[in-house]
């Protein structure tokens, strides 16, 4: 859409691993030789690892043009099998003959044995390259060390790298796998690009699609850096909203606005400023706000008639108050509160919420650290799903094993209503304590809190004096996890986002490649877009997806109680 407006030949900043694109940073540099010499090594394991999105996969394609003539290569990149599976994956990528019907992983070794000894008298070499290699069972990794004890009595016959996120330092640091850890001879880790390094990469890549002029600003570039640490894929994700933004405002030049402005509709709040390019101012403005900031909310709290003083003094003039209306220790005022209740929620969806004589903040008060697995417990509930105990406190490591995300941002009503989701929202009482509870339903003026164990019903007005904004959903994502789907994609989640449009629009999508997001399936991401409400822009992010879920599976939690 914006290629014209810009002079682009194609998309500079597309998520797609692509050689071509590839900036080499100095630790890219090393990384990219290390690799080179594990190709001609004499057995063993390389071990390359990265924070997700740093690039390990454009340096391993890099990698793949630039292999020796004398080595036969052999690439998992779904490493998520069985041990037999992967053996078996090994020998077809290596075209490795064997009889299928009684084949075992012991057939199998001898004959890739038998391949790697005729492989060697031929003086060629043979690499075995396993992406995402984080998700190597132990049982799986136990065979992959095996494979390096085929040898001649001289050398080993199998060089092995390894490739995957940080978490496979951690998989190799366990007890059961010393084995392993202690044959690899070379270990590689890709870092965040600097902030000088993410500058030179946003202008190679515009560079390579026939930018012939700047078109980030040095402020842009600065606020770019700060929110994605120097994280390459989403240097490129904020960057093409960021051109798809500066297109559709009419501007050439993108500026630090339509960064954030970018940000704010494609990273939500997942990518709070930190890490490498999180200034250190913040360590001594952040004090000082925090102690404005409470001060403030001491007001709040303490007089609960302030604002209603400052609007009766800008209408007319203030009336003579005795200064007792004003004292500190005057009480708070009452809350809604509703004990549990058997009626439907269309029967209370516009009645004004009920009251006794308690108040939100000494309910609050009362909390203490079992609330937060209740409140989770009852989360996942309306999801249908019953939490373990154990899963505390991980409870989105265990949300993603199911196909869910957690989606933490910091907003408003109007956002919870555009979502439509049960949340946990945090309330903050008055000595500082955070208190998780459970928004289950949102009326006009009430919402339906689950708070510990209770069910309270409150006007949102009494809810705002303690909500600072803050809370926590679920998402649910497609099959293979994707939470970003644009235009040019190639995956099975592609598939899957065809059949939600179809269900949610009533229409048929057919195509000769069902997995390719062509413009077509744009086109019908833009008019579902439209419908909702959602910006136009084509891209499948969280607000889309969630937008999805409700209108194409009814087994979705909904927040409202006409929805629901």
């Amino acid at each position: 859409m914006y290629l014209e407006h810009f002079n682009l030949s194609e998309r500079p900043f597309s998520i797609t691993p692509n050689p071509l694109f590839l900036y080499m940073s100095q630790c890219h540099r090393e990384a990219l030789a290390h690799l080179l010499y594990g190709l001609g090594e004499g057995g063993g394991f390389v071990q390359l690892t990265g924070e997700v999105g740093t690039g390990k996969t454009s340096l391993c394609r890099c990698l793949l043009e630039q292999v020796p003539d004398n080595v036969d290569l052999a690439v998992v990149f779904n490493p998520k099998v069985t041990a037999f599976e992967l053996i078996a994956s090994v020998c077809d990528e290596l075209g490795v003959e064997y009889q299928e019907k009684d084949a075992s992983i012991k057939k199998l070794t001898d004959a890739l044995n038998q391949y790697l000894l005729e492989a060697h008298a031929k003086g060629r070499r043979t690499v075995l390259i396993i992406d995402e290699a984080q998700n190597l069972s132990a049982d799986v990794l136990e065979q992959v060390r095996l494979l390096t004890n085929l040898e001649t009595p001289t050398e080993k016959l199998l060089q092995i790298i390894l490739i995957g996120q940080p978490e496979l330092r951690t998989l190799l640091q366990r007890e059961d796998m010393r084995q392993l850890a202690q044959r690899v001879t070379a270990r590689v880790r890709l870092e965040p690009l600097t902030r000088e390094e993410t500058g030179a990469y946003i202008e190679h890549r515009l560079h390579i699609c026939g930018a012939s002029r700047p078109i980030f600003n040095t402020s842009a570039v600065d606020r770019i850096y700060r929110l994605s640490g120097g994280i390459p894929r989403l240097i490129n994700v904020l960057c093409d909203r960021a051109l798809l933004g500066a297109y559709t405002e009419g501007k050439l030049q993108i500026d630090r606005k339509i960064i954030r402005q970018a940000a704010n509709e494609v990273l939500a709040d997942e990518l709070q400023p930190s890490g490498p390019g999180f200034s250190p101012r913040w360590a001594v403005v952040g004090p000082v706000v925090l102690l404005l900031v409470s001060a403030a909310l001491y007001i709040w709290w303490q007089r609960p008639e302030f604002d209603n003083l400052l609007d009766q003094a800008t209408a007319q003039p203030p009336p003579e108050t005795p200064a007792s209306d004003l004292s500190a220790d005057e009480p708070l005022p009452q809350v809604a509160v509703a004990p549990p209740s058997s009626a439907s929620p269309e029967s209370t969806a516009q009645s004004p919420p009920d009251t006794h004589s308690g108040s939100l903040e000494t309910v609050l008060l009362t909390a203490n650290e079992s609330w937060s697995l209740a409140a989770w417990t009852q989360l996942f509930a309306r999801w249908s799903v019953n939490l373990p105990a154990a899963v505390a406190p991980e409870y989105c490591v265990f949300a993603n094993d199911l196909g869910l995300y957690c989606l933490a941002e910091k907003g408003s009503w109007g956002l919870l209503r555009q979502y439509n989701r049960p949340a946990i929202m945090e309330l903050v009482t008055s000595d500082g304590r955070s208190v998780p509870v459970v928004l289950q339903q949102l009326e006009d003026r009430a919402a339906q809190l689950l708070i510990g164990n209770e069910s309270f019903r409150l006007d949102i007005g009494d809810v705002d004096r303690f909500w600072l904004g803050e809370f926590t959903l679920l998402l649910r994502l497609p099959p293979n996890g994707h939470y970003l789907l644009t235009a040019g994609d190639r995956n099975p989640d592609v598939v899957w986002l065809r059949q939600m449009l179809e269900a949610a629009q009533q229409v048929k999508l057919p195509s000769d490649d069902p997995q390719f997001f062509d413009f077509p399936l744009q086109r019908q991401v833009m008019d579902f877009q439209r419908r909702h409400g959602l910006t136009p822009d084509g891209v499948v992010g969280k607000q889309t997806l969630i937008q999805l879920n409700t209108y194409s599976d009814g087994s979705v939690p909904l927040l409202s109680a006409e929805s629901s």
